[in-house]
């Protein structure tokens, strides 16, 4: 395989360019993850570069997965010997192998936002913090801003100068503290302790340096100040550091990422290689002009074109509606209209907004008329709370010393032990400066109940003791399926669950993580173990994006960062909305929500609308919004615009012939997801037929005739057993 054939000369050039630090300054759609793999493959292929001696770091665990098995196809079985993936399994990996040198358990638990939520909650209890002067979510901020400054609390306390610094400085204290009694690290941690295990030993930064001959980062520009000192630890030794990113995509500061490591790389990097990748493979050249326009005004940017040989497209889409409810509806007739003509499947549209809250009304039309869809950021797989409470289980049989996952399955299934019993088991722990498992197990040796226990308490603590001990045993010997099974049938889970009203479905997803489980179960009883539990607490949002589901995509702007979709639609294109109301006083977050814009008009390929509402409620109140700044920077020439304020024949959508009635009041059919139902009435719109149906099943539904895959029955089986 020819490595540099089909690469046009800016990407050529930067595959090439093998020795010493390079930026690659790339655009959207210019090929950077093609960039990426061909110039691994190339280190590899022409330069003989072990494969073992190259690392590529990537923000997303999508991202990984596709480089990985770009690199698959480049480089053959070779590929599995390359280091690929997030900065934090990355680092993850690093200390499970290395982190003992610093103090940390090889079996430590990694704390998710709930977890950490809840060990702050317990922080702020023992140090008497009232949580409505000092709400809890605000103190993880500011400790995850301190961490990603590679800020210790020892560091905060030379930098108290008001009184919400000095509670942070104690908070941070004794969260950290907690932190360590649990065996735990919170996601911060994963980057901070790394660095810190570097920085202190210098024997184990070595053997790291030695080994990567050439570091690779992709998004660079979403690096924070501990992920940029991490990869200068890493290139310290040889210097062969590749970033590639783009100013003008950065869009993460409220996670801290800090926009001046790529801005200032040249200087840090002063033997450094620029190369500029600018040709545009995604978008019509009406888009990226459109984009372009909203984009210059920064100054915050580093200024280079982009360019496309692809068509010049259709104009930009700028739609006013009357209200958010017409704006969500404008948006379902859209895509009606676009798979009723062929020109687009419901898989190829991406519906993005500002704020989660705004998908509500979106979600409410796409239900009512059946269209499929799947919202990105909802309650997540891993966040259920049947799927939390098999792998606090799970948590605790790998370390048992996680006082967060004990003490959520302590009473469940319930097993008699009261939250009185719960908080006096809590408080134990706390005087006597030991993990809630430690402190039960003392508890359990004494010979004298405890004063605010009673018999009957310590019997049911003494019978979780036994269960969790026997299955820590079991843990040591079984692979993952069959630990979980055992988990399952000794808890008496699956009963638990037949007595609640949706248990069914809850068993279904405890199903599912036992497949997810059943791909470690070769790696071996504790092995597997801990990669399932690492792989459940890095996985993300994004994570569960399915491409190929026929599904029009409900998704945020930050979280469609690095997809792309034919048809984009961008809601609430409006002053105090996008760009948002917080950062109207704030020149650089006011550049950030530029980007943000224009991340979102760069994911359309083809077809790209832009819609705000006249009216929108917010934060419980009617308000109505200017349109956005973003509009008249557009060239007019780029837009059509359609106004629905005013009549149908103004603002419909163009005409597509009138459809035959095809169903009447009283008919049986067949819905591919809800089952049967009978046609209770048929109202006849502008183009179609508005059905209400009685499904046996999930009861009334509001379907369009066009769209809803609907089959006549000729007899009703809504009766049969």
């Amino acid at each position: 395989m020819d490595i540099l054939a089909d690469l046009n000369p800016p990407q050529r050039q930067a595959v090439e360019a093998v020795e010493g630090p390079l930026l690659i300054l790339a655009g959207p759609g210019s090929g950077k993850t093609r960039v990426i793999t061909h110039r691994i493959a190339h280190l590899t292929t022409i330069w003989d570069i072990k494969p073992h001696r190259i690392m590529a770091v990537t923000f997303t665990n999508k991202a990984a997965r596709e480089m990985k098995e770009r690199l698959s196809v480049l480089m053959g079985e070779r590929a599995k010997s390359l280091t690929v993936g997030t900065f934090h399994a990355i680092c993850a990996s690093i200390l499970r192998r290395d982190g003992a040198a610093a103090g940390i358990d090889p079996k430590y638990v990694i704390y998710d936002d709930a977890d950490q939520l809840a060990l702050m909650k317990r922080c702020m209890q023992e140090l008497c913090i009232d949580p409505k002067t000092h709400p809890p979510k605000p103190l993880l901020s500011a400790i995850s801003r301190a961490k990603s400054q590679l800020l210790s609390p020892g560091d905060c306390s030379l930098r108290i100068e008001s009184y919400f610094e000095e509670v942070l400085h104690r908070v941070y204290t004794h969260y950290q503290d907690l932190l360590s009694a649990n065996h735990a690290l919170d996601f911060d941690d994963l980057l901070m302790m790394t660095h810190h295990l570097f920085d202190k030993h210098p024997d184990v930064l070595s053997k790291y340096q030695s080994r990567y001959l050439h570091v690779l980062v992709d998004e660079f520009q979403d690096t924070n100040i501990t992920q940029y000192a991490l990869l200068r630890q890493f290139a310290g030794k040889h210097r062969n550091i590749c970033v590639v990113g783009d100013p003008d995509q950065s869009i993460y500061s409220w996670r801290h990422a800090d926009i001046r490591n790529i801005l200032n790389f040249g200087k840090d990097y002063s033997e450094a290689k620029t190369v500029y990748l600018e040709q545009n493979y995604r978008s019509t050249k009406g888009i990226l002009a459109a984009a372009h326009g909203v984009i210059a005004v920064n100054r915050d940017r580093i200024d280079h074109g982009l360019w496309t040989e692809n068509e010049e497209g259709s104009p930009i889409t700028i739609v006013k509606a009357p209200s958010e409810t017409s704006e969500a509806q404008f948006v379902v007739g859209e895509i009606q209209r676009l798979m009723a003509s062929g020109e687009a499947r419901a898989r190829d549209c991406a519906i993005m907004y500002r704020t989660n809250a705004q998908s509500r009304v979106v979600e409410e039309c796409f239900v009512r008329y059946g269209i499929p869809y799947q919202l990105v950021g909802s309650i997540r797989f891993y966040e259920r709370r049947e799927v939390k409470d098999m792998i606090a289980y799970l948590r605790v049989l790998h370390n048992p010393f996680d006082g967060i996952s004990l003490l959520r399955i302590i009473n469940t299934p319930a097993r008699n032990i009261g939250q009185k019993t719960v908080e006096r088991l809590s408080q134990l722990a706390q005087s006597q400066g030991v993990p809630v498992f430690v402190a039960l197990q003392r508890l359990l040796q004494s010979s004298e109940v405890p004063a605010g226990l009673t018999s009957r308490a310590v019997r049911a603590l003494e019978a979780f003791w036994e269960l969790i001990t026997q299955l820590i045993a079991e843990s040591q010997e079984m692979d993952l399926v069959d630990l979980l099974d055992a988990v399952i049938n000794k808890t008496g889970y699956q009963t638990y669950l037949d007595n609640l009203e949706d248990g069914g479905e809850r068993w279904e997803n405890l199903l599912e993580l036992r497949g997810l489980a059943n791909e470690y179960a070769a790696l071996g009883p504790a092995e597997g173990l801990a990669a399932f539990l690492e792989g459940v607490m890095l996985f993300s949002d994004t994570d569960e994006l399915d491409e190929k589901r026929d599904v029009a995509t409900l998704i945020t702007l930050h979280q469609a960062k690095g997809l792309e979709f034919p048809v984009v639609f961008i809601l609430g294109v409006e002053e105090g909305v996008l760009p948002h109301s917080r950062s109207l006083n704030d020149r650089s977050q006011m550049e950030e929500e530029r980007r943000i814009c224009y991340v979102g008009m760069t994911r359309a390929k083809k077809r790209l609308y832009l819609v705000r509402a006249t009216e929108r409620r917010l934060l419980g109140e009617m308000k109505s919004n200017p349109p956005s700044r973003y509009l008249r920077d557009i060239p007019g020439n780029l837009c059509q615009e359609i106004d629905l304020n005013w009549s149908m024949d103004t603002c419909a959508p163009p005409e597509t012939k009138q459809r035959q009635a095809e169903y009447d009041a009283g008919d049986y059919v067949r819905h591919a997801k809800f089952g049967d139902g009978v046609i209770v009435s048929c109202a006849p719109t502008r183009d179609d037929q508005e059905l209400l149906i009685a499904f046996e099943k999930v009861g009334m539904k509001k379907l369009l005739a066009s769209v809803a895959p609907l089959e006549r029955m000729s007899s009703p089986e809504l009766l049969d057993d």
